[in-house]
């Protein structure tokens, strides 16, 4: 029998920093995973992996944005190299991530776990018992049961291609689906043809419903076409690709269909019930200190019933930390709040948010007031030749921030400022006047143009 203070079950970035604080605080700290690839999602296949090929894409939209206009040939784009250098990185993961675990003392412990009692996880045939636990097992593409569903090319998949073909059609309109196939626009085929069924009534659904238009004309500038209420029957694979029917009777060819409907958390094999703790479809029940329905249990990450984002996750750590280390009496116990969590959609341009929906505010009966502005042509713009930059932030009576949105190269800067105004109460005026004197020009600075609207008489 293995004894420890804390076991955390996962070593994505989420249990990776509740180990480190733990070991740090002075505990005896255990690691099991069960992939043969440690590292987590973000590292090998997701956040962090990702970039690589959108860092690309934008300098590519860039050129061409600009071509005629200072640029005199656009940039063209290749999978392959890409991939070649996010693999220079990727491959590395793993061996860091042991190897961090070793140099920190913590034990690292190969295997799939699952509970035979609230106190103790089986592993093969060990069994290890813990003072506490952290459950960090993060989160699996969603099951899509339709006859043909084994042709569906996942998302770490996708990232692996060694080339694209001309028709790629991804199903779902989410995240997944909207990046990857700007990713494929600029570093695809020349002339791809790249299509997005959605089931719903509209893509992106936790985004501002005007904002996502505004970002599906730029994506239908791309060749990228967004078509909603479709019913996905089945997929069959002929000679010239694959045949994807609907229930409305419509058809598509293409050469490729990608996986892009969401995630689930990655909770099945720990037999939850064994360990008393609740769950739901949407992951393991947690309150503000990540505390599940047994209190020696905590969930972080994308397996918890919280917000999917890798930041996000790194925070649920260091709070399920905190409050572990406080019954040892070696920190303050912590609480989580969601109120002011961002959300990028890296496209190009980027869509970027923090706060509610102008949907959400009204659902809500949320008095608000708001600045919108749509396809500017401020300087900043100009000069990228970037035509369908927007923006949408709503404001309190009182001057609070609600939420804000930006369609926009760099939009993780302008989000991040909102969002450090929304934590720290800083109203709109305060925030017009600190503004002023941002480093121009530059999107941060173009802050003012947007916030002036919302100024107090």
């Amino acid at each position: 029998m293995l004894e420890f203070d804390v076991v955390i079950v996962g070593s994505g970035t989420a249990g990776q920093t509740a180990a480190y604080d733990l070991k740090a605080g002075g505990l005896r700290v255990a690691v099991i995973e069960s992939s043969d690839r440690p590292g987590g999602t973000c590292a090998l296949a997701g956040c962090q992996a990702k970039k690589w090929f959108y860092e690309a894409a934008e300098t590519i939209s860039r050129s061409v944005h600009l071509k005629g206009k200072g640029i005199m040939n656009a940039s063209t784009g290749s999978w392959f190299q890409v991939l070649k250098e996010k693999n220079k990185f990727t491959s590395g993961v793993s061996r860091r991530t042991v190897d961090g675990f070793h140099e920190a003392g913590i034990e690292y412990i190969e295997g799939s776990a699952r509970f035979v009692a609230s106190d103790t996880l089986a592993v093969g045939s060990r069994r290890i018992q813990s003072r506490f636990f952290v459950l960090a097992t993060g989160a699996r593409p969603m099951a899509l049961e339709m006859p043909g569903n084994e042709h569906l090319v996942l998302s770490d998949a996708f990232m692996e291609l060694e080339s694209l073909p001309r028709r790629i059609l991804f199903v779902g309109g989410g995240f997944i689906a909207f990046e990857f196939a700007h990713f494929a626009a600029r570093l695809g085929q020349e002339n791809s043809h790249l299509v997005i069924l959605e089931a719903g009534d509209r893509p992106l659904g936790p985004f501002d419903a005007e904002m996502v238009d505004l970002l599906v004309q730029a994506s239908g500038e791309v060749n990228i076409d967004i078509i909603t209420g479709v019913q996905i029957d089945a997929i069959e694979k002929n000679a010239a690709g694959f045949l994807v029917k609907t229930r409305s009777g419509q058809s598509y060819e293409t050469d490729r269909v990608v996986h892009g409907a969401g995630r689930i958390p990655n909770i099945e094999a720990l037999d939850l019930n064994a360990g008393d703790v609740v769950f739901n479809k949407r992951g393991i029940v947690v309150n503000a200190h990540m505390m599940t329905s047994n209190p020696n249990v905590y969930a972080v990450g994308d397996c918890a019933d919280s917000v999917q984002l890798a930041r996000v996750a790194d925070f649920e750590g260091h709070t399920a930390a905190a409050n572990i280390l406080a019954h040892f009496g070696k920190a303050e116990p912590a609480t989580i709040s969601y109120e002011a969590v961002p959300a990028v959609l890296f496209t190009y341009p980027q869509y970027a948010m923090v706060g509610k929906t102008e949907a959400a505010l009204q659902k809500e009966g949320i008095a608000y007031r708001k600045s919108f502005g749509k396809n500017l042509r401020w300087p900043t713009y100009q000069r990228i030749g970037l035509t369908h930059a927007a923006y949408k932030i709503m404001v309190s009576s009182d001057g609070r921030f609600l939420g804000a949105h930006f369609l926009s190269d760099n939009a993780s800067g302008l989000v991040n400022t909102l969002r450090l105004a929304m934590i720290n109460e800083i109203t709109v005026d305060q925030l017009y006047q600190q503004s002023i004197m941002s480093p121009y020009p530059t999107r941060e600075s173009d802050l003012i143009y947007m916030l002036k609207p919302l100024l107090a008489l």
